[in-house]
């Protein structure tokens, strides 16, 4: 027992001093010398503002400070304001590292979503019970970080990588009956609502139907924690939370793939948009029907897939750096293919596309600083087709 532990202290040991080392490396080649990490800087500044000036993170000064810190000046017309724009309760996520400098604090933020990124590869290999040669479990760790949307994520510090790993998680612990790291991992997710707001009460609804309390209870316990708190330090900010989000489409170009394709290049209006919507919807909700009311317990996850399919092609703003939760499916996709024999050519084939194609895309389609609107499209209008094709794979894996 006592070589157990000394032998678990030093492995915790060697991570401490092996993430130390990232931190700097990554602080001294990339964030000293090239400020950025935009989307983590909004939420950072709106923390230190509130944490450090005893500003509310969404007034005016606060908004002001933000643009300082990105610009160097007050926003001008046609910018992003930069808004916290995040649930009051991101501050705690963010707090430890607001006694930092801004260049060791993104350094920081930065390893933490690369972690994120290897460590949801990992319950993703676990999960669908993938074990990978050596040379190849390397492979996938690295094009887990330069995967475009992953890459891109990274650059911008979108904090939707951590949503993503927490969505990861959450599934995982669910799958390993590990319930309350679940509810724990899924109320964390919230702070980014727009990512979670199918996946959430989907797996709480599961969690009910299957008798599952400790899920939801510390799912309910968390969250209510977080509210409590968020109102007792800030008892205004639901309402200037709101009214920031209120504002977006002042500032934002393009709304969900949906709105892009119905919208943005046909023009048929609203009408068509809600009707596309709604098609999907009615899909998920028969999904979500088949497990939760016949209790196919096989197509749960598929339907955890589709449902963060959906989720992305109908919420109202999505971004590319949101899609690395389809990690999930295309692990699946890919541990398939490797359970064949001479698969490790098709593997690495399928990698090279998946990494090389949307690179290309955007290389081939960028306006200024800003995406192309068809790089939104192809992952979840594949992954949708994808998905309903090969559903019984799905559902044949799981028996």
């Amino acid at each position: 027992m006592a070589q157990r532990r000394a032998d678990g202290l030093i492995f915790l040991l060697a991570i401490i001093v092996v993430l130390a080392v990232m931190v700097i490396i990554t602080h001294n080649a990339f964030t000293a010398p090239y400020p950025g990490l935009n989307d983590f800087m909004s939420r950072w500044e709106g923390a230190r503002s509130y944490w450090v000036d005893r500003l509310n993170p969404y007034g005016e000064q606060a908004s002001l400070n933000i643009q300082q810190r990105i610009y160097g000046r007050p926003v001008v017309e046609g910018e992003d304001p930069g808004y916290f724009a995040y649930p009051f309760y991101t501050l705690f996520v963010v707090w430890p590292l607001v006694v930092l400098p801004y260049s060791w604090a993104s350094a920081v933020w930065m390893v933490l979503l690369e972690v994120s990124l290897v460590v949801s590869l990992f319950l993703l290999l676990d999960l669908f019970r993938w074990k990978p040669r050596p040379t190849l479990l390397a492979v996938l760790m690295v094009w887990t970080l330069v995967f475009y949307f992953s890459s891109r994520g990274l650059i911008l510090g979108q904090p939707g990588l951590l949503v993503a790993f927490l969505e990861i998680l959450a599934v995982w612990a669910l799958v390993k009956q590990w319930d309350g790291l679940a509810g724990v991992a899924l109320a964390l997710s919230t702070i980014k609502p727009q990512m979670g707001f199918l996946i959430v009460p989907f797996l709480l609804l599961w969690g009910l139907r299957a008798r599952r309390w400790r899920l939801v209870g510390a799912f309910a316990a968390v969250l209510g924690a977080l509210l409590l708190a968020s109102f007792l330090l800030q008892p205004s900010w639901l309402s200037d939370w709101l009214a920031q989000l209120a504002l977006y489409p002042s500032y934002t170009a393009l709304g969900s793939p949906v709105w892009i394709i119905t919208r943005y290049y046909l023009g048929l209006g609203d009408a068509a948009e809600l009707a596309v919507a709604a098609a999907l919807v009615a899909l998920l909700l028969w999904a979500w029907y088949t497990v939760l009311v016949q209790a196919r317990q096989e197509r749960f996850l598929w339907t955890v897939a589709l449902t963060l399919t959906v989720t992305h092609l109908i919420a109202p703003r999505t971004a590319t750096p949101h899609y690395v939760v389809f990690l999930l499916p295309l692990i699946f996709y890919l541990a398939l293919i490797a359970r064949k024999r001479r698969s490790g050519l098709w593997v690495g084939l399928v990698l090279l596309a998946l990494l090389v194609l949307p690179w290309l895309h955007f290389v081939a389609t960028v306006e200024g600083e800003f995406e192309h609107p068809t790089v939104y499209l192809p992952l979840p209008f594949g992954m949708l087709a994808l998905l309903w094709l090969t559903r019984r794979r799905w559902w044949e894996r799981a028996t």
